[in-house]
Parts: C-alpha cells; sequence; structure tokens
C-alpha cells in the first residue's frame, strides 16, 4: 500500500511539474493586452498587434507540445475543486488533506471550491536551487531577501529611501499623467513613472485620485475579492517539540526541518474549517502550517531556543461575535492553537516563551494588505492573467499614464518569486524605449 502511495505520489507530481513548464511561458510574460491608444499611428497599432499575437503563437507552440490528454488534464486542474483531483489521485485521506492545504493556504476558500485546483499548481512552479516546487529557508529570514534586493540596488546607483510614508500618487489631471508621489510629511518626489507595489485597492482608492480613474476601472478594483483568513503567530520556544509520531530528537532532526502539517487530518475537516470561518467563527481545529526555520539557521535564535512559524487558517477578517482587537479573543485563539499542537507534540504549549499574532485586520493595517490577503487579492480564475487586476488591464500599465502596478495583485499573482516586479520593469523599459 505504501509503495502504491508513494509511486501515485510520484506520478502526481510529475504531472504538475509537466503543467509548470507550460506555465513558465506565461509567468514570466506580459498578458497581451490590446489596447487602442489615441496617439498610435497606424503602423504603431499593427505592430502592436503583431507583438501581441507573437505571444498566442509561442503559447499556442506550447498548448501542441503538451498534446489534447493532457491539455484536457491541465483544464481539469484548473477549473475543478482541489478535493476532486486530489481523491482522482489518492487514497489516504492523511495525504489528501496535507496537499490540499497548498489549495487553500492564504486563501477565504475551501477544498471543494470551484478553480481551487489551479492554486495546487500555483504552489509548486517556483524553484529552489534548480529543483521544481522546492521551498527553502532564508538564512537570517525572509528580511535578507529583501536586504540583498537593496544591497544591488544601492550598487547600481538607486537612492532608498524608508519610513517614508506615501499619503498620494500627483496626477496632472490635465494630461493624466503621473507627475510623482507626495509623503505624508509634505514632501514630494517629481518623477514621470511611479511603480506601485501596494494592493491594486490600496493604490487606486487611497492613493489616486479619483477624479483621473475611468468610473467602470475604479468599480473593478473596488469590486474584487480581497478576502483573507489567514493569522501569522511567530512563535519563541525554550526548546524544540516532540512529536509523538517520533523518536525523541532535543537537537532536531528531519520531521523539524520541512513544513509540519498540524490538525487537519482529512480534507472534509479542511471544509469544517472553512465553513466556521464563512460564518464568521475562527476555525475551531484550525489547520496549521509549522516551520521552524531555527533548526536550520543559528543566526535567528539564541542557543537552546528556537523560533517556529505558524500559518493559520480560518480566521475571519471580522467576526461573527467578539473583535480581533480584544486581546482575550486574540489570546484565546492563540492558546487555541497552542492546545492543537500538544495534541501531536505534548507540552508545545509550556515551552511558549512569547508570540507575536498577525490576524487579517493586523496585516492589513501593518502591511497594507487589503483585507489582509497576502496575495494583494484572490487568486480564483477569474482574477488571474488578463483578469488581474481588472480587464483591460493586466499588463501592469494603468489608466494614468506613467504609473505601473508592479505586486502581487498584478499578473501573475502572489508568492515569493518576483514575477510581477520583473514583468513590469520590462514593460516600463519597453514604454520608455518608445518615447526616446
Amino acid at each position: 500500500m505504501v509503495l502504491v502511495g508513494s509511486v501515485c505520489e510520484c506520478r502526481y507530481e510529475e504531472k504538475l511539474e509537466n503543467f509548470c513548464k507550460l506555465m513558465d511561458f506565461v509567468i514570466d510574460s506580459a498578458p497581451p493586452e490590446l489596447r487602442q491608444e489615441a496617439h498610435f499611428s497606424m503602423v504603431d497599432r499593427m505592430k502592436h498587434r503583431v507583438e501581441k499575437s507573437a505571444f498566442w503563437g509561442h503559447l499556442l507552440r506550447h498548448v501542441m507540445q503538451q498534446g489534447q490528454k493532457n491539455m484536457v488534464e491541465f483544464f481539469d486542474l484548473l477549473l475543478s475543486p482541489a478535493s476532486k483531483i486530489l481523491n482522482t489521485w489518492f487514497e489516504s485521506e492523511v495525504l489528501k488533506a496535507t496537499l490540499a492545504t497548498d489549495a487553500v493556504i492564504g486563501a477565504m476558500a475551501g477544498v471543494h471550491t470551484p478553480g481551487s485546483g489551479y492554486v495546487l499548481l500555483h504552489h509548486v512552479m517556483g524553484e529552489t536551487g534548480g529543483q521544481r516546487g522546492v521551498w527553502a529557508y532564508v538564512q537570517g529570514g525572509m528580511g535578507s531577501v529583501s536586504s540583498a534586493i537593496s544591497k544591488a540596488a544601492l550598487e547600481a546607483g538607486v537612492q532608498i529611501v524608508t519610513n517614508a510614508e506615501v499619503s498620494q500618487v500627483m496626477v496632472n489631471e490635465t494630461s493624466g499623467m503621473v507627475e510623482g508621489v507626495a509623503l505624508v510629511d509634505g514632501t514630494e518626489v517629481h518623477s514621470p513613472v511611479v511603480l506601485s507595489n501596494a494592493t491594486p485597492y490600496k493604490t487606486f482608492v487611497d492613493l489616486v485620485p479619483s477624479s483621473v480613474l475611468p468610473e467602470d476601472f475604479l468599480c473593478a478594483i473596488k469590486a474584487a475579492d480581497y478576502s483573507s483568513a489567514t493569522t501569522k503567530i511567530n512563535v519563541a520556544v525554550d526548546r524544540l517539540p516532540q512529536f509523538q509520531c517520533c523518536n525523541t530528537n532535543l537537537e532536531g532532526g528531519p520531521e523539524h526541518m520541512g513544513t509540519i502539517h498540524i490538525g487537519s487530518e482529512s480534507m472534509e475537516e479542511i471544509d469544517v474549517a472553512y465553513r466556521e470561518a464563512a460564518d464568521g467563527i475562527s476555525s475551531k481545529r484550525p489547520v496549521i502550517e509549522m516551520t521552524i526555520p531555527s533548526v536550520l539557521d543559528k543566526t535567528i535564535s539564541p542557543p537552546g531556543q528556537h523560533v517556529i512559524n505558524l500559518f493559520v487558517q480560518y480566521t475571519p477578517y471580522k467576526l461573527s461575535e467578539g473583535s480581533w482587537q480584544d486581546s482575550n479573543v486574540r489570546k484565546a485563539f492563540a492558546e487555541r492553537c497552542f492546545s492543537l499542537i500538544d495534541e501531536y507534540a505534548p507540552g508545545f504549549s509550556s515551552s511558549v516563551v512569547g508570540y507575536d499574532m498577525l490576524t487579517p485586520p493586523d496585516l492589513e493595517r501593518e502591511f497594507g494588505l487589503t483585507g489582509g490577503n497576502i496575495f494583494h487579492g484572490a487568486m480564483g480564475l477569474d482574477s488571474l492573467f488578463l483578469m488581474r487586476p481588472a480587464k483591460g488591464w493586466s499588463d501592469y500599465r494603468t489608466p494614468v499614464k506613467g504609473l505601473y502596478l508592479c505586486g502581487s495583485g498584478a499578473h501573475p499573482g502572489g508568492g515569493v518569486m518576483g514575477a510581477p516586479g520583473r514583468n513590469a520593469a520590462a514593460v516600463v523599459l519597453e514604454d520608455h524605449v518608445k518615447t526616446k
């Protein structure tokens, strides 16, 4: 039975990897928007159409390489609930529940939600060290990624200003062109090009004057789904959790080095947790993904102590009873999570030295993530590719000339991959060359 399961899992991973090869081209390309710019000459318009047609030609070649059978399976994956996909491939309830978390993580969606199968694929698209679907720890924590990017930028002559909150994107209302940004302290930074890494809602509702935006565009941005059910709990502990299913290992073993799934032993349990959140109740048995980066990275915790990250679902943005601002409500939920971990690693609660909890409203307030959504907006099929962030504006350009969207709210969506920023930068350079 174990052999059959492992063979099926290998075939399943091979199938997803094959689909990822098809998606690589789409992810690394700006969506082929066809826009009738008033200033385009007839030659420019023809050239524009040819360029966009080239995208579809390349995509068609990739599709033909897949063959009809694989493409039918690909569309089945895109459109189906994760539960249908996983029930087709596997028998083990625990295995299906473990894989299903990839379909719902960061989303206010359940395993039976149509289209959740795509998110299974989205979470294995990346590569680490040339290996597809592999996740890795960053030495020093995720802030080290930002530090590396800023170091490269500084070496290239970029000036970086921090602790400088933007209050408004300045737009010339006569020409409709961006003129820079105004800071909260009154400082104005002038530039003919502005790239926003904020959410579409934050960018166009809070920062850009509504008078310069088309009504249908602004309506689409406001109507987008920014719901979230994710809470992040960072925990400091004085010892490693010892799991009942493993031998005692005080220094850390393989069981401490990967992603540890807690609580959900069937897809139905995940669905129950989701339906509770849909009713405004934080899940009674939360879906928890635990990682312990300090087992591999000794730079982030004192000797003998550890840092544990808990990615928890489901926690609705607005509770039907109580509020996330209530310290008792927050404490009760954190303790509920710790008690659930106790079921698998007895004594975990007593090892907790301290913790920091970020609920959806906290993520919105502290990081500007509208609704607390870590992807800057839902990753449903109605919010991807040519429809992200809104129909007609998927190629990083916006109705404001010179203003571009470069964050997860743009194609291809969320995840630590940098694709929206890379693609947006290429579009900015392309436009810069055209204006010379």
